[in-house]
């Protein structure tokens, strides 16, 4: 499956979350860790929903880029 993550610049470092997985989340110092955190955090999520024999929510966020006039 894939999801879309969300990463978030902050003061401190790095944040990440996941719109289809609502509370799956992530922070570290650096993108890169963060990404990889990140990665940790959904597995461990959707293992916890199966564990519990909740539903694993299918992917239903896009993205889009959009370019506005500075």
């Amino acid at each position: 499956m894939t999801y879309i993550v969300v990463y978030e610049q902050t003061t401190t470092g790095w944040s990440a979350y996941v719109p289809d997985l609502p509370g799956c989340v992530a922070a570290g110092e650096t993108r890169e860790e963060t990404e990889s955190l990140i990665r940790e955090a959904i597995v461990f999520h959707l293992e916890g929903l199966r564990e519990s024999e909740e539903a694993i929510p299918e992917p239903g966020t896009w993205t889009e880029m959009v370019d506005v006039p500075a």
